[in-house]
């Protein structure tokens, strides 16, 4: 029972309803003026073209949304759309839309004045009187039962006020909401918006594991050597190396503070230097090689480069420890290749499936390249070519 009540003591039950009645108020007023059959087809002529007006789906959309939802767009709430029309078929929807609540308005709008006069006269004639109002149905005779009957009307009332609202909020859903381009549209802004968060997880775990790696070493170099000089420069190495991760956080964190600002600021191979010094600083004798035109490398790619070169030498870093270490930067024709190799200090099973080289390979395929990585004649490498188109 309570179940069956729970609609009636929703406010939105009586927001939808009062957004069908609404409907119907300026051609009811142009119908007391002039009351003639023409006034109701000029009203729906002019709802066809003011429905091809591109704001009139703005301002059907605010206002089924204010009234048909309360400005609740979550999972359970109906899709409704508040931009203007587009497309034609955006233009067509509204016209069939505003048609649609226009007749809708005035049957809802006429069973909810006549509903309450049957149940009036229902109960005057039960009572031995005669009709009280001037109704569209007429109560003949005097009959007990008719006082019986008198709820009858009233129970169809509620139901007609809570149907109706449920058929004019699936039909706004179903006319004002997107359309098959505005819902691809947001479906590919879904994916950037998963694709732009999975970059940032990557770079968090290239940056900010490259800064602890450096850090570790540093620290057990120092405590291994029991030379202050070598600790001031551990010291200093870690110093330079915590400063530029924090860099690289707040960057991350600005684009989430920020999404709606384009991705800029990113360290490029143009700052490759600070990953060669820091790598030198903690031990490693990194040996590098830069071919070709590096600064017109394309910004996207030039990006993802720098991560990849940072990834290969905190795995360096992490794995072999300071060891020698070659790494190649190269720029032919249109193809950036990046090769770092170093010595392996304890032998592997197989190729490496760490996160770190994981993130090696996904960022070239992203980019349409290919990454080799894993042992080769004594030293283990990693082999990336990114195209530059």
């Amino acid at each position: 029972m309570v179940r069956m009540l729970r609609p009636f003591m929703r406010a939105v039950t009586y927001k939808r309803w009062l957004h069908i009645v609404v409907a119907i108020v300026w051609p009811s007023l142009w119908l007391f003026i002039q009351e003639a059959w023409w006034t109701q087809i000029t009203a729906a002529v002019l709802l066809g073209m003011a429905g091809l007006v591109p704001l009139t789906r703005v301002v059907e959309g605010f206002q089924a949304r204010l009234l048909l939802t309360g400005h609740r767009q979550d999972a359970g709430s109906p899709e409704i759309v508040t931009t203007p029309s587009v497309t034609w078929a955006d233009r067509g929807r509204t016209v069939v839309w505003l048609e649609a609540r226009l007749c809708l308005g005035w049957v809802v709008a006429h069973v909810s004045v006549q509903l309450p006069l049957l149940a009036v006269d229902l109960l005057t004639t039960g009572l031995g009187h005669g009709p009280a109002a001037d109704g569209f149905v007429t109560v003949e005779g005097n009959h007990w039962w008719h006082a019986v009957l008198a709820p009858v009307p009233l129970v169809l009332l509620a139901l007609v006020v809570v149907w109706s609202g449920h058929f004019v909020t699936a039909l706004a859903e179903r006319l004002l909401g997107p359309s098959p381009a505005e819902r691809m549209a947001a479906l590919e802004e879904r994916t950037e918006q998963l694709l732009e968060r999975t970059r940032i997880a990557r770079e968090l775990h290239d940056s900010i594991g490259h800064a602890l790696t450096v850090a570790v070493v540093q620290a057990g170099a120092a405590r291994a050597a029991g030379d202050p000089a070598f600790t001031d420069r551990a010291l200093v190495a870690i110093e330079e190396t915590g400063r530029a991760a924090l860099e690289d956080l707040e960057r991350v964190l600005g684009v989430l503070r920020e999404s709606q600002k384009p991705v800029s600021g990113r360290p490029t191979l143009a700052d490759a230097d600070r990953l060669l010094e820091s790598a030198r600083a903690s031990g490693a004798k990194v040996d590098a090689e830069v071919t070709g035109p590096v600064e017109t490398v394309p910004g996207p790619v030039s990006r993802e480069g720098y991560r990849i070169l940072q990834e290969a030498l905190t795995n360096v870093l992490r794995h072999a420890g300071a060891v020698p270490a070659q790494v190649r930067i190269e720029v032919t024709g249109d193809t950036l290749v990046l090769a770092i190799r170093n010595p392996l200090t304890a032998p592997v099973s197989g190729p490496g499936r760490g996160s770190g080289l994981r993130g090696i390979r996904e960022r070239a395929a992203l980019l349409g390249g290919r990454a080799r990585t894993g042992p080769d004649e004594g030293d283990w490498q990693v082999h990336v070519d990114l195209p530059l188109s």
